[in-house]
This record gives structure tokens, sequence and C-alpha cells, in this order.
């Protein structure tokens, strides 16, 4: 804490009072009227012939009028005389009258020049004075540093204020380096002499340690020496110690003693303190006129704190008569000096209009500045005015901001009103769990509206799990604390036995609680209940029940009597027509459920023609009450033209609303409206959007897309391991493009392990559901016995199903099958025939084949034209048709030579692996190598074949230049590289990859010519 001087800091010369001295002659004291008469004839006539002690003494009498009149410009005049004589005194006092103007004209500069001779002539007094001009600026420059110097001569001659002021000067490093230990020394002698602030200083220092160890009990006894010597401040520390028990016991009638003593001395502080022990009574009687009359002492002192309890009185008529003007008066002046409490009452005063006008733009303003500095009650108020767009613009994002600031910070009203935003989408996301989460707090503060609503997500399993029993419990504490929806609602969970056993005496009894003595909402029910069997299955009684309910004015039991014919009675053309009848007058009578029912019924035609405007009109109203399911069949009306013109803007803009209203279908729609750029501006990131949530309410195309959009990085990042998510979650709800993308990220090892069972397990579920590709693969995998055991009939099957479906590598595959007698008997026409068809759908080794077939005249007669024609279009296919495909290698994003081939990437990986194998043959090892890193495409790749990766080797055949042997090879041959793995991918199937070895005689003499050839 830095000290600064103040005029309780620096002791002024009394100006009134001048130095005297004893008669120099007769030794007489000049005191009172005691002068000696014959000394004070004879002293003008001394000082008039140069003697400076009578030049003073004389200027002393006409200064206080003793022995003769006052005179002050004599007093002046011989005060200057003496001074000009070298008399010290004299030169202190003649500096006091130009200080003071007193008989002569003010002048601090000669005021200064004066106490400065005094105290270079060792004048005591003017040393410490000459301090003061110095450290003040006053008739000179201020100078610290000279300040200083003359503080530490005045202290070193005793004046015990220099003492004060020199501990000032180290404390604020002023004219001196700053040291905290010496001010605090210095603080503590000018404290031990008795003077007063010091005291208050030292017990500052004593409480937070400053310049020396932090000393509690001597800052509390310094305190109260300062506070018994009348150092206010102090008087106020002290009350507050005894009030807190701080540094000494707690006493609160020393407390309100010292309190009073500083607010009577000015402090006012003090005086807000003390109004307070009058208000509560404490340690005093309650005494609310005294409370008042300090609150007001206070406020008049600038003490901002009392506004706002001044502004209370006045409110209340506390200690005085109510008035609602002044009231307001010092709460805007309170708000006005940043008080919290009175910011956010002000605001209220605003809003209502309590002692001033009705005004809600500044109630806004002022509920705005609340909630800046902290208030959790503005909060609230804040989020309605945006709410509500009272003195301002609506807002719902910021309405729902403060909300959640005031349901964090516990505000009961704010946690039930964020729960509803976050069930209704008002101001943020929909979102079902934080709904549950807030109503849930609501509920335990005794909000019977939130009971109510929390037992309906308990009961739809609505950001919770579906639990009835917690459902009947809530709508139970609801009802008895007088919700009367959740009265009807408890009712229905009676009837229905929902969360609890079925009892229609009790539902009866809360029917009639919500409903008074309108029974035909109880009726209803009760039919439904007859209805579907709640009760006894009662068909009859139930249909009764419907009319009645009906008969007495009851609209949902139309609807429900509707539901009744179209569901329940016999599905006669007469029920169908009364179905229709009671769809009708519902719809008629607003609901709109009947709406879309009715709608239905003309597309349909069922109890009625089939009408498509009417439909699209039933629909168009349904729509129009918000049912999303309306909607979303609108919409499709308007995208295919039905019932109306086509118009893809329409349809848009109706998917658009019902996805917001919940529509998962709607969802999907709008997402792909946006991923195509269909009637509005292609947009990828609002395409995940809406993907995702139709995906999150379970649509199993969005969930597919969503994951394609994830694996190849459109409208968001690229992420592999969501889409691995997405098609799994598609895949297990029946997407079977799904299925068939798990299949292969589990046959391939993307992303996940490689499991080829899962694999085998997805191809199938794809390929039951319908997918052409899947059928291709799953007759593979039986072919191959990947991840199931080897069937060649299942093969032949699937690649019929895939071939008849018009793939063009199943038609290779099955024409294979035909030629070879795989899996059926061979037939070569059957292979020619398919040949043909993989051939006309630019199968490159159908082309081939069926040259083949022509050239050879297997299964149809020989054509060399055709032959050379199909040969011809095979190679010339195979040159462009890579050509045509985009493949980037994953690691340098640069374009694959070959499928899933990058040669310069694969080149990296073969040379790291070139000291993991060996030959043991130089020729061997160079001539693999080579073929490796010049290889593009898998099939061009050579490899090391250790024996001990061999098995099941068999006899074969006698070649030419060696014998022939089959075996299987654990770990088959490279296919790709893995990215994620860094691994190569292999073909290497349950029993391992079948090949052919030739024993080679001689191999020793092996040379790279020989290698060639082979």
């Amino acid at each position: 804490m830095e000290t600064e001087f103040s005029n309780l800091n620096i002791s002024d010369k009394d100006t009134d009072t001048l130095n005297t001295k004893n008669c120099i002659y007769c030794n007489i004291p000049f005191i009172e009227e005691l002068w000696c008469k014959k000394c004070i004839n004879t002293l003008e006539k001394l000082a008039e012939n140069g003697d400076k002690e009578a030049m003073f003494t004389l200027a002393n009498n006409y200064y206080n009028g003793k022995g003769t009149e006052k005179n002050l410009e004599k007093a002046f005049y011989w005060f200057q005389k003496a001074a000009e004589n070298g008399f010290p005194g004299a030169m202190n006092n003649l500096a006091i009258c130009y200080k003071n103007g007193k008989g002569t004209e003010k002048d601090l500069e000669k005021a200064f020049h004066w106490i400065q001779k005094a105290a270079e002539n060792g004048d005591e007094k003017a040393i410490f004075d000459l301090a003061i001009c110095y450290y003040i600026g006053e008739g000179t420059e201020k100078n610290f540093e000279k300040a200083f110097h003359w503080f530490q001569k005045a202290a070193e001659n005793g004046i015990k204020e220099a003492m004060f002021n020199l501990a000032i000067c180290y404390e604020n490093e002023e004219g001196t380096k700053k040291d905290l230990e010496q001010a605090f020394y210095c603080y503590q002698e000018a404290a031990e002499n008795g003077v007063k602030e010091a005291m208050f200083v030292l017990a500052i220092y004593y409480k937070i340690g400053k310049g020396t160890e932090k000393n509690l009990e001597k800052s509390f006894y310094w305190c109260q020496e300062a506070a018994e010597n009348g150092v206010k401040e102090a008087m106020f520390v002290l009350a507050i110690c005894y009030i807190n028990g701080e540094r000494t016991e707690k006493n609160l009638e020393k407390s309100f003693y010292w309190c009073q003593e500083a607010a009577e001395n000015g402090v006012k502080e003090a005086m807000f303190v003390l109004a307070i022990y009058y208000i509560n009574g404490v340690r005093t009687e309650k005494n609310l006129e005294k409370a008042f009359h300090w609150f007001q002492k206070a406020v008049e002192n600038g003490n901002e704190n009392a506004m706002f309890n001044l502004a209370k009185c006045y409110y209340n008529g506390v200690g005085t008569e109510k008035n609602l003007e002044k009231a307001f008066h010092w709460l805007q002046k309170a708000a006005e000096n940043g008080d919290e409490k009175a910011i956010f009452d002000l605001a209220k005063c605003y809003y209502i209009g309590e002692g001033t006008e009705k005004n809600l733009e500044k109630a806004f303003h002022w509920y705005q500045k609340a909630v800046e500095n902290g208030n959790e009650n503005a909060m609230f108020n804040l989020a309605k005015c945006y709410y509500n767009g009272v003195g301002t613009e609506k807002n719902l994002e910021k309405a729902f901001h403060w909300l959640q600031k005031a349901a964090e910070n516990g505000d009961e009203e704010a946690i039930f009103y964020l729960a509803k935003c976050y069930y209704i989408e008002k101001g943020t996301e929909k979102n079902f769990e934080k709904a549950f989460h807030w109503f849930q707090k609501a509920a335990e503060n005794g909000n019977e509206e939130a009971m109510f609503c929390l037992a309906k997500f308990h009961e739809f399993g609505k950001g919770t799990e579906k639990n009835l029993e917690k459902s009947f419990y809530l709508h139970q504490k609801a009802a008895e604390n007088g919700n009367k929806e959740a009265m009807f609602s408890l009712a229905n969970h009676y009837y229905n036995g929902k969360g609890t056993e079925e009892n229609l005496e009790k539902a009866f009894y809360w029917f009639q609680k919500a409903k008074g003595n309108d029974f035909t909402g109880a009726m209803n029910n009760l039919a439904i209940c007859y209805e579907c069997g709640k009760t006894e299955k009662n068909l009859e009684k139930a249909l009764y029940l419907h009319q009645k309910a009906v008969e007495n004015g009851n609209k949902e039991a139309i609807f429900s009597l509707a539901n009744y014919y179209y569901y329940n009675g016999e599905e006669t053309e007469e029920n169908l027509e009364k179905a229709f009848y009671w769809y009708q007058k519902a719809a008629e009578n607003g609901n709109k459920k009947a709406m879309l029912n009715l709608g239905m019924c003309y597309v349909i035609g069922n109890g009625t023609e089939v009408n498509i405007e009417k439909a699209f009109h039933w629909f168009q109203k349904a729509a129009e009450d918000g049912n999303e399911e309306a909607m979303y069949i609108l919409a499709k009306f308007y995208e295919c033209g039905e019932g109306t013109e086509k118009n893809l803007e329409k349809a848009l803009y109706l998917y658009q609303k019902a996805a917001e209203n919940g529509n998962k279908e709607s969802m999907y729609c709008l997402a792909d409206y946006y991923y195509h750029g269909k009637k509005t501006e292609k947009n990828l990131e609002k395409a995940i959007y809406w993907y995702q949530k139709a995906a999150e309410n379970g649509d199993k195309n969005a969930m597919h897309n969503l994951a394609i959009c994830y694996h190849f990085g459109k409208g968001t990042e690229q992420n592999l391991e969501k889409s691995f998510h997405w098609y799994q979650k598609a895949a297990e709800n029946g997407d079977e493009d799904a299925m068939f993308n798990l299949a292969i990220h589990y046959f391939s090892g993307y992303v996940t392990e490689r499991n080829l069972e899962k694999a085998f397990y997805w191809y199938q579920k794809a390929a039951e559901n319908g997918s052409i590709e899947a059928m291709l693969s799953l007759a593979i995998c039986y072919k191959c016995g990947i991840g199931t055991e080897k069937n060649l009939e299942k093969a032949f099957h699937w690649f019929q199903k895939a071939a008849e479906n018009g793939d063009e590598g199943a038609m290779f595959n099955l024409a294979m099958c035909y030629g070879n007698g795989i899996g059926t008997e061979k037939n070569l026409g059957k292979a020619f025939h398919w040949y043909q068809k993989a051939a006309e759908k630019d199968h490159i080794e159908a082309m081939f084949n069926l040259a083949h077939s022509y050239y050879s005249g297997d299964g149809k007669e020989k054509n060399l034209e055709k032959a050379f024609y199909w040969n011809q279009k095979a190679m010339e296919s195979n040159e462009i048709g890579f050509k045509n495909e985009i493949d980037l290698c994953i690691e340098c994003k640069q374009p694959n030579i070959n499928y899933h081939w990058c040669q310069q990437c694969n080149t990296g990986h073969f040379q790291q692996d070139f000291s993991k194998w060996t030959s043991k043959n130089e020729f061997i090892d160079k001539f693999i190598q080579e073929a490796q890193l010049n290889a593009k495409n898998s099939y061009e790749i050579l490899e090391w074949i250790p024996y001990n990766k061999l098995s099941n080797i068999d006899y074969y055949n006698k070649g030419g230049f060696s014998e022939i042997h089959k075996a299987f090879w654990s770990d088959g041959p490279i296919f790709s590289w893995n990215c994620d793995k860094q691994q190569w991918i292999r073909c290497n199937f349950q029993t391992g990859y079948e090949v052919i070895l030739k024993t080679l005689k001689n191999s020793s003499s092996l040379n790279s010519k020989f290698l060639d050839e082979v």
C-alpha cells in the first residue's frame, strides 16, 4: 500500500502563534499581559538602533497585540528587518507572513526563500517546513530528493512528524531508494513518539507483513492506539476487527462503539455499517429511523453501497415514509455507480413502471448491465426479453444463451425454460438428452409442469431409456401437484396398465379430476381399451363407447371411430366407406392425423374413388397444420407432379419443413437435394448435416450416404473410422450397398482388422438383399473358400444370379464355370453364350476367351473373322481401360499406374524388404528384385518363397525339363499396399493360395539368360 501525503500527514505552522522569548534586559517573560512596560518603551529605540533581537521581539508584539495594538504591517516590517539582520527565528516567522499574506501580499516564492534561510541557519521548525515545500512544490519546484534530505535533517533534530514523512519517502521511493524495512522503522519511531497517523500505517504494515514480519497482535494494538488517538480511519478498521474477530476476539459491542465513533467523525463506510447495525439491531436496539438517518448520511458523503439501501428504505417505507419516486432516484444513482443489485432492481422498475414511467428499452438495457456485472437473477429476465422481443429485437439464440447461463447458476424458472428450448428447438438444436437433464433438474425443484414433461420422456424413451414405471410415478407426482395434463395422462396409464396395473376405477377418477364433468374423453379412451384388448377385448362395447363419445361432441372420438372401422371392422366396402366418412368428419374438425389418413384413402381408393387432386388437398391441409408425414408426402407429390404441377422448389421447401419437424425420410431427401444441387445451390456441408440427422433417426439410406461422405471427405474431413461406423450401422439396418462395402472393409482389412468370415457374412447378407456386386463377391468366396468352406455349386449359383442381373464379371465367371464344368455340368454352348454377353459389356478377358471360342469353334461354329475382331477389340480395350479410371495413391496422392498400384511408393516398400529374404543365389536375388522394382501391377511381381511357407505338396505331372507339383502357399501373393497397417495385402485364403511348382535340375548353374526365358 502506497501512503501519500495528505492534510493529516503534513503539519503546517500555527500562523497565529509566533516565537516569543524573555526580555533580554530584565528577564521577565512576555506572557499574557505581563509585559515589561519599561522594556517595551525602549524596544522600538533599540530596534531602530539595529538590535536584531529587539526587532524580533517588537515584531512579535505587533503580531500578537501584546503590550500594544495589533499591527500586522509593523509586525511584518520588523520581522523583515530582523531576518535581514540574520535573526533565524525572524526568518521563519517572515516566511509565515509571506505564506499566509499577513501584513504583506501573499508570496509563496518569498515564503520559501525565508524558510530556506531559516533552515540553513538551523531553525528546526523551518527545516521541517522546507522539506514540506520541496515535497509538495510550494514556492519552488517539487523535488523529492531535497525533501527527503530536509525530512532527514528534521528527524535528526527530533521532529516526530518528519520521521513519519521520512517513512512515506522510503515507502514510495520518493527522493531515495525504496526501502520498506527503513519505512517500517521510521513509522515505528513516529508512532512510538505519538504521531497518530504513523500508528495507523504501522498497524497496516504489521497486518500484511510489510517491511517486517506479519504480526496480527501488534497490528491490532497499533490500530487501537491510532483509534484512541483520534484517527477516524483506524476507528472503522477497529470496528471491522471486532465484527469479524480478526486479530482479536469477536466483540459486537465494541464493534458498534467504534463504528459509531468513526461515523460521527465522517467515515462514510462506517456510516453505512452503522446503519446496518441499526436496521438489524446488532448490539443495539433496532432503530429503523437511525438506520435511515445513517444510510442518508453515508450517501451524502459519497458511499455508493448506501444508495441501494437508502432506495430500499424509500421503497419499503423503512425508517421513513414510502416514496417510490425517491426509491427509483436512489436506485438509479446506485446503478449508475455500478451497484449490481441496484442495476437489477432498476431494470425491474423500468419493466413494470414503478417509481417511473414504464420503459422496456431501458429495462432491457439495465438487465443487460446487470448480467454483465454477474447478476444471476438478471440472466433469466434478459433471456425473457430476447425470447419475447421486449425492449430489443427478438433473438432466440441469445435468449437460449442466457437461459443456459441462468440455469447453470441455479435459477429454477430458467432451468425449466431451458429444457423446453432443447425440446422444441428454440434458439438451439433439438436435443432430447439435454432437455431430459434440465426437466429432471426442474422437477427436483418441485416444478409440476417439468414433472409431466419428464414423465413423457420416460414414457416414450426420449433423451433417456424408456421406463414406464418412472413415467407412471412422475405422472402421479405431477397430477397430485395439480397438473391437469398429467391427470388426464395418468388416467390413460391406469386405463392401459402402463407402468402400473390396469385400474379402470382410478382411471375414471383421474379423468374426472382432469375434465370435470366432461366424460367424453374417458369414454373414448375406454373404447380404445376395449378395442385393443387392454381390458377384455370387446369390439361391440368399443364401438358403442366411440359412438357415445362422438354423440357427446368429442372430436378425438371421431378419429378413433374412423380408425375402428378402418382397422377393426371387417374389410368390407361398407366399413371402408364408414371409415372414409368419419376420417372426413375428423379432418373437417381439424384433426391432422385424420387429414393424412383421408388423403391416403383418396390415393388408394379406400371407401371412395381414387382422386389424386383431393388426396393432394388433404395432404396439403395436414402439412399446413404441422403434420411432418403429410409434408413429406406432399413434397413427393410436387417432386413427381402428382395431383399438382411438378415444382421442385416447393418440394425442397416441404422436405426442409418436414425434416426440421423430425421426419427422417424428408431429412434424407433434403440431404440429397443439397448433395446434388437440386433446385438449390450444391452444399455438401448441409448435405452432411441432414444425412447425419436422418441417420441418427434410423434412416438406413442416409447412414450409407453418410458413410460415403466420410469415406471420401465430401462436405466434411475424411474420417475412415466414422465411415466404417456408418457402413456398419447401415448394414445392420438392412442397406445392401452398405453390407457390400462393409464386407470389402473386412476382406481388405481396411480401417478394421481383416476378418474373412465377417467379409463372407456381409457378402452373403448383401447378396440375399439384392446387391449384384455382392453376389459376384459371394460366388468368389464360395469358389475359393474365402471365409467359408469351398462350395463350387453355390459359387456357380451366385455367379448365375449376378450374371442374370447384368454383372459382366459374373457373366465371365459363369462362362468359365460352364467351360470347365465348375459347380455344374460342362456346357461349351452356354460358356460361349456368357462369354459373348460379358464381351458385349466390354469385359476384356471375356473378349479374349470369346475370340478363342470363335478361333477354335468351342461352343460355336469356327469364325476367324470374328475371332480376329474380338481379339483386336480386347487389345484396344486393355490399353485404354485403365486410363478412364481415377485412382490416387493414398500416400503420395499421385495417380496410380494400375488399380491400387503406385509404382513410386511400392518401389520403396520393396526396397525396405530386400534385407529380409535371400535365395542364396546372386542371380536369382537380383532377378527377383528387378522384377519387383519394375512391377506395374500386382501380377508382375516375383517373390522368393521359402520352402517352409509351402504345404500339401503333391506330385501333379512331368514337364519337358522338370517335374510339376501342386502346393498351397500360406502367405499368398501380394495384391496391394495397406497404408494403415504399413504392410502388404495378400490373397491368403483359409487353406492358402494354390500354386504350381517346377523342380529344376542343375539349378546351381542358373544364369540371368535362363531366368529371362523362364
